[in-house]
């Protein structure tokens, strides 16, 4: 007979999410099918201390990638170590693993950090992160985000009816209406190389977000939450720390969980959380 699993109850509930206290992969079989966008950043290599926390790849990404409904996205913000001359390369073995589970690589993606701490090394300073963007069969959702055309200009229009050929012209020597065209479009889908500054004002305004050793920018996780979801979509961090994630799926009105074995961290997300809610109040 095969045993029961005892169901995880949340530590926190408000509107539009739950806060879990717990090892993730545990929550996680409760989600199967349930989630439609991952947006985290996981412990990589020996860079992040999570109080004795074993950082078990494996069994998470499994259990992310049953989590996952069909057409969902994970989105895997991370770097490599450098260790004695060489970089760990433990990104690649990771998003090669996403793969030998099923899911597709769909875009690998840049995170650049805008004004990256110099590196007095006999190497590069290292400026970015990857954000490698997995999903389960086709994507389900792409809202994607645009930006103006830098030599855009409104009144820039090729008009036919100056050019006298039978090709652009009627017997008259006038082009038909209705074609003068646009030179440009006045937007275009941006590439996937994304810049934000970092630091405190920039990462976030939230000094308590910064008890956390690892925080990423709030407009990173708002630019993929956007991207990859729809309001009332429900949108997962299983590591979620400083509840980057949480705070921004909060603000875009998604369904959110947030994961963390640290009660702290915990705390550190609903905290911010709740502060949206007291902003809201306001109005």
């Amino acid at each position: 007979m095969r045993k029961l699993t005892r169901r995880i109850k949340p530590w926190y509930i408000n509107n539009l999410g739950k806060i879990y206290h717990s090892e993730c992969t545990k929550v996680l079989r409760q989600l199967k099918n349930k989630v439609d966008l991952v947006v985290t950043s996981p412990p990589y290599d020996k860079m992040r201390k999570y109080k004795g926390f074993k950082f078990d790849f494996r069994s998470i990404a499994r259990g992310l990638a049953d989590s996952l409904k069909e057409g969902g996205v994970i989105v895997w913000v991370v770097g490599d170590q450098t260790d004695n001359f060489t970089e760990s390369g433990n990104s690649f073995r990771q998003a090669l693993y996403f793969k030998r589970l099923g899911l597709k690589l769909y875009d690998t993606m840049i995170y650049k950090k805008a004004h990256a701490m110099p590196m007095n090394t006999d190497r590069y300073s290292q400026e970015f992160e990857y954000m490698f963007v997995f999903s389960k069969g086709k994507v389900n959702t792409f809202n994607p985000i645009k930006a103006q055309t830098k030599n855009f200009k409104p009144d820039k229009v090729y008009d036919y009816a100056k050019r006298k050929s039978s090709s652009s012209t009627n017997d008259t020597g006038i082009m038909p209406a209705g074609k003068s065209i646009f030179m440009s479009n006045r937007y275009k889908i941006i590439g996937n190389i994304w810049t934000y500054r970092t630091g405190y004002g920039a990462t976030t305004k939230d000094k308590i977000a910064f008890k956390h050793s690892a925080v990423y920018p709030e407009k990173l996780a708002s630019d993929h939450i956007i991207s990859w979801s729809n309001e009332d979509d429900l949108v997962l961090d299983p590591m979620c720390g400083s509840g980057t994630t949480c705070k921004m799926a909060h603000i875009l009105k998604r369904r959110w969980i947030g994961i963390d074995m640290t009660e702290e961290y915990c705390d550190i997300t609903k905290q911010r959380v709740e502060s949206i809610a007291k902003i809201n109040s306001l109005f």
